[in-house]
């Protein structure tokens, strides 16, 4: 199928969805609707001979062709890996021990920041295995799963694009490779790294909020739902209750080894096919290795390995029956048809805009006419970024199309902004993919969580629009200070702190409803 140019209505299709989306709730539904719009405009706009049998076509051969198989496997086989381990009873042990260590909520939301601060390699794998382990210690505090749901989504793709050994730094480097205006890509990425304010003011955001419980906006109001609530009613209306009721034999490492053994297989996996024990010594080493490496095709690996583990560890002490665990493999993996589903649609949506309507071609424009204003270029590359993002997707094919577009303009406007617009590029990137209801990203985390993918949207919204807000008052900072890292880091501070203390007032008190918790469960336990 050859690519139409279709300017200005190439970004109807994602804009559709996404309205649609945040009207409806219903998520499936916009993202198809948004499919054949994008699927007709390109029939209609390409003068296909019978354009509405074409725009069918058209829809599901795209659809075919978008299809990640292995991300699909990798989300199925882990689906089936989290209902095992709740077979096991080791969940629900892990559950029992953490709330005799961990005595606040306060320090359920801290450990779950930190798990997903430490699992910087790849964020899809961030996204599932923090949820995985940390939902029953946070249900067990009544924080709500949108809540857990923003701080993976908020925590996986920001540490992963300022973490220098990662996926998403390989990705960066063959797209600044491709530019061929720097002597190390390497050194061009570790030197954006502190004018990436969004990663940056994300990571201290969640942090505060873990820090302080005071959140405001559409998660106030979720929060506020979660601690009135008893636990089993919040258990009751979000989460489908497994057919296999948990062992009461299982250990807390029958929950722990497997993902150890998820983890340890993931970064020997990641190493493998990277060319580590390759004939070519290019990649002998541990950071080369992962920048040449297929990270959705060593997931699949390595959870296919972390089932075997389980089995090895549950069948043979009798913890669960053969058959059991077959039929629990099974049953995890259905729970994850409606992300995969999704993931599919979304895919499509992306390749709808990119492949056929080149909306990547109609944002160039903007972006290689400059803007008339030199100390602007920083703020409209972050915008345009977000946007292009915001309606794709995907973070890794919108700054693999502005890198090499951003970066030859910053130097020939001013090469004192040539790390400042590719920190922006990558920043807006970022931003955009954390706001999409279609970026895979945000779909995994509301998956992991076990979260509502429209709760998680709209409640994560808010915040993610205020650090960008900050962000546009920082790179405003660095273009008028021609890449001053001082000035424009002060100016993102400021703007950020200033905010925080406005709504300080206005935002969510948890204390009284952790007191209210408090006196329920004495009442319960008096009974």
């Amino acid at each position: 199928m050859d690519p139409y140019a279709a300017g200005w209505l190439s970004i109807i299709p994602p804009v559709v969805a996404i309205v649609l989306a945040l009207i409806t709730k219903e998520v499936f539904s916009s993202l198809m609707i948004g499919i054949l719009s994008g699927a007709y405009i390109y029939s209609f706009g390409s003068g296909a001979a019978d354009p509405m049998v074409k725009g069918l076509e058209v829809t599901f051969k795209l659809m075919g062709d978008k299809v990640d198989f292995q991300i699909l496997l990798f989300c199925t086989l882990l689906g089936a890996l989290v209902y095992v381990l709740g077979m096991s009873g080791g969940t629900r042990k892990y559950g029992e021990i953490a709330r005799e260590k961990i005595k606040s909520r306060r320090s359920s939301i801290l450990a779950t920041f930190g798990l997903s601060f430490l699992i910087f390699i790849d964020d899809y794998f961030n996204c599932l295995t923090v949820g995985t382990v940390m939902r029953p210690l946070t249900d067990s505090y009544r924080v709500s799963r949108e809540k857990l749901a923003y701080i993976i989504d908020s925590t996986a793709a920001p540490m992963c694009i300022i973490a220098p050994i990662s996926s998403w730094a390989a990705a960066v480097g063959s797209s600044l490779k491709s530019t061929g205006q720097f002597e190390s890509d390497f050194q061009a990425f570790v030197s954006s790294i502190p004018f990436n304010f969004y990663a940056i003011f994300c990571l201290l955001l969640v942090f505060y909020l873990s820090l302080t419980n005071r959140d405001f906006g559409p998660m106030r109001l979720a929060e506020e739902r979660a601690l009135s609530k008893a636990l089993k009613e919040v258990e009751n209306e979000i989460t489908d209750k497994p057919k296999h009721l948990p062992s009461t034999r299982g250990t807390i490492w029958d929950m722990l080894v497997p993902l150890i053994a998820l983890i340890v297989f993931a970064v020997l996996a990641f190493m493998y096919d990277g060319g580590y024990w390759g004939d070519d010594p290019a990649y002998h080493t541990f950071a080369a290795s992962l920048g040449n490496c297929s990270a959705s095709k060593a997931l699949v690996w390595a959870s296919f390995g972390a089932i075997v583990v389980a089995m090895a560890m549950y069948i043979p002490r009798g913890i669960v029956k053969f058959g059991s665990f077959m039929e629990g493999c099974i049953e995890g993996m259905k729970l994850m048809l409606p992300a995969n589903i999704i993931l599919v649609l979304a895919w499509t949506l992306s390749g709808v805009c990119r492949d056929l309507l080149l909306t990547q071609t109609f944002v160039q424009g903007f972006v290689a006419g400059g803007t008339g204003l030199d100390y602007f270029l920083p703020v409209v590359i972050f915008i345009i970024a977000g946007l292009l993002s915001f309606s794709t997707g995907t973070a890794w094919g919108t700054f693999g199309i502005l890198i090499p577009i951003a970066v030859p303009v910053a130097i020939s406007v001013d090469p004192s902004l040539t790390v400042v617009c590719l920190s922006a590029t990558l920043a807006g990137s970022v931003f955009g993919d954390h706001c999409s209801p279609i970026s895979d990203t945000t779909i995994l985390s509301s998956a992991g969580s076990g979260c509502s993918h429209m709760s998680h949207v709209t409640t994560q919204l808010p915040y993610a629009w205020f650090v960008a807000g900050c962000c546009v008052v920082g790179y405003l900072a660095a273009g008028l200070s021609h890449g001053n890292w001082i000035i424009s880091f002060g100016a993102t501070f400021v703007a950020f702190a200033a905010f925080l203390a406005v709504m300080w007032n206005r935002s969510f008190d948890v204390k009284k409803f952790e007191n209210m918790l408090s006196v329920e469960e004495k009442m319960a336990a008096a009974k």
